[in-house]
């Protein structure tokens, strides 16, 4: 939005919105890794912070931050 545009709510936002909602109240499911098996890490960094999420078959294993 811009400095003085009128806010419209529209369905793309309600659609956004509803979506924002069920992430918010769905918890995230945890699995246990099998003992063998590649993982895969995807973090991010910066001055402020560390954080990353180890994943196995696409299921995530852990948060860390």
């Amino acid at each position: 939005m811009r400095k003085g545009e009128k806010f419209v709510w529209n369905e793309e936002r309600e659609k956004c919105f509803e979506e924002l909602k069920q992430r918010l109240v769905s918890a995230p499911v945890l699995t246990l890794p099998p003992g063998s098996g590649r993982f895969q890490i995807y973090s991010d960094a910066s001055k402020k912070g560390l954080g990353c999420v180890p994943m196995q078959h696409g299921k995530v294993i852990a948060y860390a931050s």
